[in-house]
């Protein structure tokens, strides 16, 4: 390898840590996120359900634009680790695939092994992340969007 080659590859490795860090960390809110679904699908079977969005218009009266753009914030997290984590997996995976081919074309079959498993099981993290994120956002969006159209439409009755 010559010089310029080797100084992107080193440049790229230090990035290896970081993505898997991130990767870790989309999986970890996108469990806690699911808990939390799970805990307002739970709750929505209850009488007297409140949505939080509810309690929110209920307590500042805000107007239409000012919900929607509420209910943009609380997915925003939910839509950024959905489209992020699959990039994050693919940096994870493409990484550790340049040692995993030159150990290859050294028949060193436990480096191609050791980096391979790396970069599956980072791909596989974040793909489950991104799952499970755009699970909960797209129906916490629908729960959101339902309630949004109900204050409306009270208001709407309000007025008239």
């Amino acid at each position: 390898m010559n010089h310029l080659e080797a100084s992107l590859y080193q440049l790229a490795s230090l990035f290896l840590t970081p993505v898997l860090v991130l990767i870790l960390a989309a999986l970890a809110y996108a469990f806690f996120a699911l808990g939390a679904f799970l805990l307002e699908a739970w709750q929505r079977t209850r009488p007297g359900y409140q949505s939080p969005l509810q309690h929110y218009h209920a307590r500042t009266g805000a107007n239409s634009d000012q919900l929607e753009l509420w209910v943009m914030k609380r997915l925003e997290w939910l839509r950024i680790t959905a489209r992020s984590a699959p990039m994050l997996g693919l940096v994870a995976t493409m990484i550790p695939m340049g040692p995993a081919l030159l150990a290859l074309t050294r028949s060193d079959a436990s480096s191609v092994g050791e980096n391979l498993v790396v970069a599956f099981s980072s791909v596989i993290l974040a793909l489950i992340a991104a799952s499970i994120s755009f699970f909960v956002m797209t129906i916490r969006r629908r729960w959101l969007l339902q309630t949004l159209i109900a204050i409306e439409a009270a208001n709407k009755k309000q007025v008239n």
